[in-house]
């Protein structure tokens, strides 16, 4: 038997490094996976930040053994050896007559240069790897777009370039918009990105060679042949946490870094789960809702784990059927896949149905007050006669919670929510961390499967009050949008009307439970025992694998501040809560 064995389960033609001229003259490199027989095939393709050449098992062991335990159908029918991470496993779409392609993006893998994620020159690089799919013999011309997280997002971003053969689109788990999807949460900066860059990024850098991985299975070297110098490696990457981190606001950086919706025109499937909050949620919907594409359909799934679904059978044959509708022309997904479909959560953590609806928010959403009796910690259907205030410390981790009374009847939570508060700050600025939650009838909390942590509350929201202002033209009334075009610092002690936007959520409430409105100054921290995030080292507590933790931008003297929330009267703190009706 041969030191390396690449045997797959599946009969395939496999061509490797395939060579895909870039208008600069550098090549990016791609492996192209074929059905055994000669002829023109609809191309499944992805661009991928995490090497094309390293295997999910390999590269991510803890990660795909949690994923074998969640789903073990993942294992079925492949032999596992060429699925990259977050892209679709070849051995499950050959037999269906699909070619698939994965790209190593630019300074990543084995294609050279400067690797700049999420970057204007990243985005026409992949819109010239579709048409390069598009033009070659073993192609039908039809290309769609697939993967997760890194290799979703970028398809936003190349959906906006609209490349001529771009036929349609996946975006699985997708954040939309670097400033407001994961760097700033609110304005308040997040430390994933430090986290991301290190373990996940520069540990396939090309131009690592020998000092890199080596793909088990082939023998081939992950990061190229070539070995750069560490000082050539640095001066290869534009390193993204202190490059986001000198970008607060709103700039021109971020112009090519979120997603152009009035140019988005693909037919477009986003799937997203209700446990990425924080990371990917967001922009799923706001894809569905705000995408110029006339054919576009949202799915919300229960997380299972962070990478099971879009591996399972349930996840492929979504994917297959509607690849099927956009490649190949069979119109059994347009006829028979509703618009929406949510995956119902109960307090158990399980689904109780699997619901078709015709838009997102749902029209028949009753968006109800929900107010803060500050005195009595409570969330009233009316407003206090009297106002009254509540003071907490800001780098105290217990807050205020507000809890409504126990549950009368069930009833289910399903949408974007939405929290107007009237604080102040003893100092000249506050962060603000809100956390929706759910108590039992012994007072005991219910947490939920994230998509990274498995111990996670109802929902979360964030501002930092400094960047507090609305760009009105885009706000909704169940979705504050921040400008976040200028910082107003606060006058320490006057009272201040913030809006605060909480992440869409699904859950039905049952009778005798209560739900809570958490306000804090900091991550919320479930007080139980925490969990290790892979590679990265981060300890997760209930806020998963995006904390709000540098010093350096969360000064103590600034934040480590005495908040004042005030309710009642004539400031009428409260929550939009999206109370859904059964049909």
């Amino acid at each position: 038997m041969d030191e390396y064995d690449a045997t797959p389960v599946v009969d395939m033609r496999i061509l490797y490094d395939e060579p895909i001229p870039m208008d600069d003259g550098i090549d990016l490199r791609a492996n192209v996976y074929l059905p055994p027989e000669e002829g023109e095939y609809p191309v499944v393709l992805a661009l991928t930040s995490y090497a094309k050449d390293l295997p999910f098992c390999q590269g991510y062991p803890g990660a795909w053994e949690n994923a074998l335990q969640t789903a073990p159908e993942i294992a079925e029918g492949t032999s596992g050896k060429y699925i990259s991470f977050e892209a679709v496993d070849p051995e499950k779409w050959i037999p269906h007559g699909y070619a698939v392609v994965v790209v190593d993006c630019r300074g990543v893998g084995r294609s050279p240069g400067y690797l700049d994620n999420y970057s204007p020159r990243e985005s026409q690089d992949y819109h010239d790897a579709i048409e390069w799919a598009a033009a070659q013999p073993w192609s039908t011309g039809k290309i769609g777009t697939m993967g997760m997280s890194n290799l979703a997002v970028s398809q936003w971003l190349v959906a906006g370039r609209q490349a001529p053969h771009h036929a349609g689109m996946i975006a699985w788990e997708a954040w939309s918009d670097m400033l407001r999807g994961l760097s700033y949460h609110g304005g308040i900066p997040s430390t994933f990105y430090k986290s991301w860059a290190d373990s996940q990024v520069k540990s396939v850098q090309h131009g690592l060679g020998a000092r890199g991985f080596r793909n088990q299975f082939t023998g081939k070297l992950v990061s190229g042949d070539e070995e750069l110098t560490q000082e050539q490696l640095d001066a290869n990457i534009a390193d993204p946490y202190p490059m986001l981190m000198e970008n607060p606001l709103d700039s021109g950086l971020y112009d090519w870094r979120r997603a152009k919706w009035d140019k988005i025109e693909v037919p477009l499937l986003s799937v997203g789960s209700w446990g990425a909050v924080g990371v990917h949620l967001r922009g799923n919907c706001e894809g569905f809702m705000l995408a110029a594409s006339e054919e576009k359909w949202l799915v919300i799934r229960q997380s299972h784990g962070t990478f099971a679904g879009m591996y399972t059978d349930e996840g492929v044959a979504l994917q297959r059927r509607f690849f099927d509708y956009v490649l190949k022309g069979d119109d059994e997904f347009v006829r028979t896949q509703p618009p929406v479909q949510l995956h119902v959560r109960t307090a158990a953590d399980t689904v109780s149905e699997r619901r078709p609806e015709t838009e997102w928010p749902l029209a028949r959403t009753r968006w109800t007050k929900l107010y803060l009796d500050v005195e009595n910690l409570a969330l009233t259907d009316t407003p206090p006669a009297e106002q009254a205030q509540v003071t907490y410390r800001g780098f105290d981790k217990q807050g205020v919670t507000f809890l409504t009374p126990p549950m009368a009847e069930e009833t289910e939570i399903c949408g974007p929510q939405a929290v107007k508060l009237w604080a102040s700050s003893s100092t000249v600025d506050a962060d603000l961390f809100l956390t929706l939650r759910l108590f039992d009838p012994e007072g005991i909390e219910v947490l939920f499967h994230g998509m990274a942590d498995p111990q996670m509350p109802v929902s979360n929201g964030w501002l930092r009050a400094s960047q507090r202002k609305l760009d009105e033209a885009q706000s909704l009334p169940f979705r504050p949008y921040l400008s976040h075009d200028t910082v107003q610092p606060l006058f320490p002690d006057k009272v201040y009307e913030l809006d605060v936007e909480i992440w869409p959520t699904n859950i039905v409430v049952p009778p005798g439970y209560r739900l809570g409105l958490m306000v804090a100054g900091v991550d919320f921290d479930h007080g139980r025992e925490t969990v290790m995030w892979g590679k990265s080292g981060i300890e997760m507590r209930g806020s998963s694998i995006w904390p709000h933790v540098d010093p350096l931008r969360r000064p103590a003297d600034v934040y480590d501040n005495e908040v004042t929330l005030y309710g009642g009267g004539e400031r009428t703190s409260h929550l939009l809560a999206a109370i859904v009706p059964p049909r």
